[in-house]
Order: structure tokens, then sequence, then C-alpha cells
């Protein structure tokens, strides 16, 4: 899976014309089913697309010296793309048996952190043995994909990796789930790992009420905590304090930076309500998922046809500000939320969403298609598009959406025309309406402050310039044209 092709194609904007830009696309092409798990934006603005796929004979581009054959099972598979789109390289790391990337984030030195399952023993590029069923197999990298160190973390029982994040002292919580422990509560509970940065395991905890309990998403706190979103079938019972409404409900958990709970949180209706993503905002955070509850428990808005989108707005306490409800009249399913914020970072100017549709039960034009939602602050609808093109086939998901700095849209998903067959799919967008909440800054410097070396941003045209470094206490150490 190493060819890289470019299509052409058009968006549709449902509520009057957008002025967009398809900037490129890329269709990364196999001959087997692949996963698309995420798209993350590297500290200098290019993209590491990351899933699940199956070697193949003529795909087969290893990771470290190249002279392993790959097993007949699935592997963590990363593309890095240039900001133009193309392939800057491409890794797998293989074990002997299934191995599934779930999720990766981007490290403070510019390198990254995958997070999968692993069915596999040591052999090939795993170094440790299994602990017992599937583990979670953690894997750090540098930004060219050469890996630093690796980690499996388990048990006797079954262990699922669905999120990773780093934390304000350069360590990491990875969050999934562990079905049927001893130490559990119910069938299938939440467990979260917390590290150094060397990925020495510091801590475990585990979640959940008497029923089941998914992680969908956790995102790093301003204060070196975590928020822990999660899909929950239980009551109260076990370690969880709080009643859920309906057949399934929004649990919201607030770890601390030493991963002790602070608080949490139910929301739902008497139906089944599916949490999938979560961001920050300038006073909290917001929930996003799908919805099949009319207003019932503490959901305060209706549904209107199949699946409906439900936001929640909440302060750092987790007390609701507001909560808003989306609909495409068919199964929306929401995948991914960026938050578009102030330069100066203190107050959040707008929302966007990413997602697919699916017709339930019929055939529809725009059955399996892209689709975008820009909210304000509030959550109150701006506009809404559908992404199409000529390269659309017929079974069109969404993993992941982000919006860059420049105010373009990385969208990154699945295309096949029957199931079975996916291939990747990543397309760049310009839009204006974005662009133009964009606030501008001609210099930027991050991280700042900065230990081993920082990314210098001047927005403007210019012949020459000198960058001056110090230190905290105001002594020159560098000076550089």
């Amino acid at each position: 899976m190493n060819k890289i092709y470019s299509g052409a194609l058009f968006l549709c904007s449902v509520l009057g014309v957008s002025a967009q830009e398809v900037i490129w696309q890329k269709d990364i092409k196999s001959s087997t089913q692949d996963f698309l798990s995420q798209v993350t934006t590297t500290i200098d603005q290019q993209y590491l697309i990351t899933g699940s796929s199956i070697q193949t004979g003529n795909n087969m581009s290893g990771t470290g010296d190249n002279s392993h054959q790959p097993n007949s099972g699935y592997d963590f598979h990363l593309v890095k793309l240039n900001q133009q789109g193309e392939e800057v390289w491409e890794k797998y790391f293989s074990g002997q048996n299934h191995d599934f990337l779930s999720a990766t984030v981007n490290t403070q030195d510019g390198g990254f952190v995958l997070a999968g399952t692993s069915f596999s023993g040591k052999g090939l590029d795993k170094k440790e043995d299994s602990k017992g069923g599937s583990d979670f197999w953690l894997i750090r990298i540098n930004e060219f994909g050469d890996e630093l160190w690796q980690k499996t973390i388990g048990s006797n029982s079954d262990e699922e990796a669905r999120a990773v994040i780093q934390t304000t002292d350069m360590g990491f919580f990875v969050a999934g789930n562990i079905q049927n422990s001893a130490k559990g509560y119910g069938s299938k509970d939440v467990l979260v790992v917390k590290l150094d940065k060397n990925g020495k395991e510091l801590s475990q905890l585990i979640l959940g009420g008497k029923g089941l309990d998914e992680v969908e998403k956790m995102i790093p706190t301003k204060d070196g905590g975590a928020l822990l979103g999660v899909y929950s079938r239980s009551n109260a019972g076990g370690s969880k304090k709080t009643e859920n409404f309906g057949e399934g409900d929004y649990w919201i958990i607030k770890l601390n930076k030493d991963g002790k709970v602070e608080w949490e949180k139910n929301f739902g209706g008497k139906g089944d309500d599916h949490l999938r993503t979560l961001a920050l905002t300038s006073t909290g955070y917001l929930i996003g998922g799908e919805s099949r509850s009319e207003r019932s428990g503490n959901k305060t808005v209706d549904i209107e046809e199949g699946t409906d989108l439900w936001l929640i707005s909440l302060n750092e306490r987790g007390e609701e500000i507001w909560q808003k409800s989306y609909n495409f009249n068919n199964r929306d399913v929401l995948m991914g939320m960026s938050v578009l914020h102030s330069s100066d970072e203190k107050s959040s100017k707008g929302i966007l969403l990413g997602g697919y549709t699916q017709a339930e039960g019929r055939i529809e034009n725009d059955d399996e298609t892209f689709w975008m939602l820009y909210l304000d602050q509030n959550g109150n609808e701006q506009w809404r598009k559908h992404v199409k093109g000529e390269s659309k086939k017929k079974e069109e998901r969404l993993s992941d959406i982000k919006l860059n700095r420049d105010g373009s849209i990385v969208l990154a998903g699945t295309s096949a025309e029957e199931l079975g067959k996916e291939n990747w799919k990543i397309v760049k967008l310009g839009d204006k309406q974005i662009d133009q909440l964009i606030e501008k800054q001609d210099i930027k410097i991050y991280p700042n402050p900065v230990s081993d070396y920082a990314y210098v941003e001047i927005g403007f045209d210019f012949k020459e310039a000198d960058i001056v470094m110090y230190d905290m206490g105001g002594r020159q150490l560098k000076n550089q044209e």
C-alpha cells in the first residue's frame, strides 16, 4: 500500500455558495481492507496518517532493516505527508499476529507516541512477550519514524488501547478498555495508565460500573491532567458514582495530573447516546457524539430523524453551559472536532465538526459522504458542506478532521466501492470563510519556552531577519541572521 494517486473533487455547500478550494487529495490504495484511525498534525505543520493495514509483497516497506517478511495479519501503518501532500516516509510496525493502531499523539520534541492493541507475542518488531490475550502496545518514534522505545502493557485479561496524550510533565496517559478483569467491575471497564517520558509505568487505574464502559476519547487538560470521554452502558456501582439516564450515556471523567478522579458527569436521554469526541475551549470542554434520545433525562434538545449530532459545552468543573442538536436527516456520525481559538488563546471563536452520514434502510445520493459543520462559539450553526468528487465511492467514512493554523482543513477517512476493500482518502481544503476568522500573527515561535529547539514562523514577506534567543535569566544564548 505505497502507491499514492491524486484525484479531483468538488464541494457542495448545503447552505449557500461557499468559497472553498481543494488544495490536494491523496488516495492511498491497497488490495485489502485498511483501517484509518487518525491524522496528526506535526509540530512543523506536516501530517502523519496512521491506521492498520495488511502488508502484501508489493507494499512491503518494513520498519528497521526491511529484511523480515510481513506477517499475514494487520500491522501498525504510518504515512507521513508534507504540506503539499507528498509522501515523506512510510513505516510499518509488525508483530507476528494482528496489531491494530488506534491513536497517535505528537510529542513536544517533534516525534510521536503510537498506541494500539497487540495480539502478538515477542517477534519481528515487537520486543516484549504478550501479557496474555490482547495488550496495549506503545511505541515512541522520532520525527523520521525511528523507534525510541516501546512498551507492552497488559494482564491475563484482554486490553484494548483507544487513546494516548502527552501531559505537561512530558509524560503520557494511555487509556483503553479491559474485559472481564479480576480487578474490574463489569464486562468491560476503562483502564488508564500513566507513564513517564521514557515509558516507565507510574500508575494504573480501572474505572467502570457493573455493565459495559468503553473509552472513546481522551484529551489533555490545562492543569496537567486528562479528560476522559466514555460511552457508558452502566449504572452507578463499582467505581462509577453517576447513574445512566438511558440505554447508553456520555460519561465524562476528569483526572488530575496524578491520574486520580476529580469529578465525573453523566449526560443522556432515555435512548442510546454515543460519545465520540472531546475538545478544549477557553471556558472548559466540548463533548460531542450522536443521540437517538428524545428530550428526556438531562437532554434538553429533541431528535429530528435517525441519529442526530449532540454537542454539550461544559465549564472546567463539568457544569453545563449549553447543549445543541444538529441533523443531516439520516444516521449522522461525528468523528472529529476542532475549536478555532483567538490568537492569544483566551477565547474560542468557532467550532468545526466533521463526520459522515449513512442512510438507514434506503439508498441516498449522499450515503457514506464526508461532511463539515461550522458553528459559532455558542453552538449556533453557521454553515454545513458535503465533500463530493469524481473519485467518490459508495462507502466513504470520515475518521478524523484537523483544522490547521492557516485556516486550511485536512479530512482523513476511508473510501471503497464495497465493504472489505477500503482505501485511505486524505483531502486538504482551503476555506475562505474559515480563513477570514483566523487571527494572523506576524511572528510565532513555538514551543516557548524551549528546551532543545524551536520553530519560528514569519507571516509576511521580508528580506532579512535577526533571531535572538535568551535564557530565562535574560542572558543572550544565540543570535542568528
